[in-house]
Order: structure tokens, then C-alpha cells, then sequence
């Protein structure tokens, strides 16, 4: 990995990211079917899924940041290295929220008539868009960034 350009370290970016993608979506549909098998939930094959999901994203961030040190240290762009460090943070945030938004959807799925949980998963719903469109927001920054030089 010595020696890459800055458009080859953004061209592994956004595969990374796009690796991104398909572990949430893994993590969606394993939730799903998680949720389908009330009430008698299959705990066991729910957590080797985060487990691997876990894995995964951790590989992800720390290639990511590696591409940061590299732009920032070999490269010579902390403008770029800084977008990334706001998209990890973001990611971060991401996770976090996926994990809340999947923990209040079993407990509005278990308790149906406790209004507040259906509206916890509304609430946390919204914040992950806002989230998705931050992230989306550094990336098309990272974007019109990189390409100035």
C-alpha cells in the first residue's frame, strides 16, 4: 500500500464505504428475521450476526483511518484526513443509533400497546436519516475537496 495516489486511497474509500452499506444491510434483513421469530426469539444466531457485523465494521474503520494517516502524513492533504475523521465520527454515530433504533423496535414489536416505544423508534428513525445525510454531506465534500487539487 506505499506509494498510492490520493485518488487511489479515495478509490479504496469508497469501496470500504460501500462495504458499509452491504454490513447494514446484512444487519437489517438478520434483524428482520430476528423480529420474525417472536416470541420465541433465535438470540443465539441474532448475536453471531452482530458479532460478524462487529468485525467487519471494525476492519472498515481502521482501513478507513489508515487512509487518513496517509493523506494526512504521506500526502500531504489534513483537509481530506479531516473529512475522515468526521465520517468515522459520524459512522460512529450511525452504529449507535442502528443498535438503539433495533433494541426499540423489539420492545415496541413486544409491547404494542406502550405508545412510547412506538414513538422512540419514530425519533431514533429521524436521527439516523440525519445521520445518513451528514455522512453524505462529508462525502460529497471529500468529493469536490480532492478534486481542487
Amino acid at each position: 500500500m506505499t506509494g498510492q495516489t490520493v485518488r487511489e486511497l479515495l478509490q479504496r474509500l469508497r469501496e470500504l464505504q460501500s462495504q458499509r452499506v452491504q454490513t447494514y444491510r446484512l444487519l437489517e434483513e438478520g434483524h428482520r428475521a430476528y423480529l420474525s421469530s417472536a416470541p420465541h426469539y433465535d438470540f443465539p444466531r441474532y448475536r453471531q450476526l452482530v458479532h460478524e457485523v462487529t468485525v467487519a465494521f471494525s476492519g472498515i474503520s481502521r482501513e478507513v483511518l489508515d487512509i487518513a494517516g496517509r493523506l494526512r502524513d504521506q500526502l500531504g492533504r489534513p483537509d481530506l484526513a479531516q473529512h475522515l475523521a468526521r465520517l468515522q465520527d459520524r459512522e460512529q454515530e450511525k452504529l449507535q443509533l442502528t443498535a438503539q433504533l433495533q433494541l426499540a423496535r423489539q420492545q415496541a414489536q413486544d409491547q404494542p400497546e406502550v405508545d412510547v416505544h412506538q414513538q422512540e423508534v419514530q425519533e431514533l428513525k429521524h436521527k439516523l436519516i440525519k445521520t445518513i445525510e451528514a455522512i453524505s454531506e462529508i462525502l460529497q465534500d471529500l468529493k469536490y475537496d480532492s478534486e481542487e487539487s
